[in-house]
Formats: C-alpha cells, structure tokens, sequence
C-alpha cells in the first residue's frame, strides 16, 4: 500500500473524534418486504459486526475546519450528529462522519445490493455521500454523490450508479467497500446533519 496513504490515513485516526463502535435521494416511501443489509442503527442500538464510526476534519491535512461528532437525540430519534464550521481557508474544505467495516482495511461485500439507503436530519444544506474501496488508494480518490439534507428525518436511496469516481478511473467495485462518508464539503457554511440509520438495500 502506498507509504503516503498510511501515512495520511494514522494521521487521521490520531485525530479522529471519540469512536462509535456499537436529487438522487428523494425520499420515498420502500415496500417493507424489500430486503436491505442494515450496518447502522441508532435507534436500536445495532452496528454491523467489526464496524465503527469516526469523525475527523480538514485539519489532518493543515485545514481549520471544526469537527463534532456525537451521540444525540434528534426529533425523538437517537442519531449520531456531525456539527461543525466548514471552511476553505489554509487549503481545507471539509468534516466528516466516516464508518469502517473493520481493522487493516477490511472489506464489506455489497455486491448483492442495489445502494446505499440513509435516515438522515439537516439543515438546508448540501451533503457528499463517499464511498471508498480497496481500488481506491491515493487519498483523495472516492466515488462521490451529494445530496440535500432537510430539517426532517428523511430515508434516501443512492444507487451504486449514482457516484461518480474522483481522480480514479476504475468502476466502482461494490464487492469491496472499505469505507462510507458523510461529509459536509468544500464550501464555506454551518454543517450540522444527523443519521439515525444507514444500510444497503436490494
């Protein structure tokens, strides 16, 4: 692997915040007898074996941007809330809410599902939706989407072709998910968002 992204990626651990180990999505409503692969759940407490969040900003890379991420309770659901100031002063842009399907890069087998499903709260603003896998090696490259975030709880559907890849050419290989972001990004505004659930659906 490359020495950089190492590098890169134990910078951001030592930075991360306190880990929680246990247009295209309009909401809708979904046929209950859908299947879907559930990797986060707060509401009930589950969390998809091996898996954990973290939450980390710009400043692993000389960015001053403010990161919180926290355990909350938000319109009588319990969530985790990513708060804070994004700005694109000294070269940064972005916070985030990552989650992680294990230790030393492990994967997540998705390729029995369709995407990507949220429960999500905001604020009126935009949100990136990234997923990295193991093709994607230098550190900013991801497959990306961005969606708008009401201040409702709101169940949207990402599919697969949905993300567009950054600085990577390979498809998205969906039999190798390694990592999920929200992300507030590259602009200059209040982020605040929150997510009651998260799974892959079929």
């Amino acid at each position: 692997m490359n020495t950089y992204r190492r590098s890169l990626i134990a910078a951001a651990g030592a930075a991360t915040l306190t880990p929680f180990m246990r247009s295209w999505g309009a909401e809708q409503n979904f046929p209950a007898r859908e299947s879907k692969l559930v990797l986060s759940n707060f509401v009930n407490g589950y969390m998809h074996p091996g898996a954990g969040w973290r939450g980390f900003s710009d400043r692993v890379m000389g960015g001053i941007s403010n990161a919180d991420l926290q355990a909350a309770a938000v319109d009588g659901k319990n969530c985790i809330r990513l708060t804070g100031n994004v700005t694109r002063e000294s070269n940064g842009g972005f916070i985030q809410m990552a989650m992680y399907f294990g230790r030393s890069y492990d994967e997540l087998d998705g390729s029995g599902y369709k995407g990507i499903e949220l429960l999500v709260y905001g604020n009126n603003e935009d949100y990136n939706l990234h997923v990295r896998t193991s093709d994607c090696g230098w550190y900013d490259q991801s497959y990306r989407t961005t969606f708008f975030a009401e201040p409702r709880w709101q169940r949207m559907r990402f599919p697969w072709e949905s993300f567009t890849g950054n600085s990577i050419d390979e498809p998205l290989d969906n039999a190798r998910l390694q990592r999920i972001a929200i992300l507030g990004w590259m602009r200059e505004f209040q982020a605040d968002v929150a997510l009651a659930e998260i799974a892959l659906y079929s």
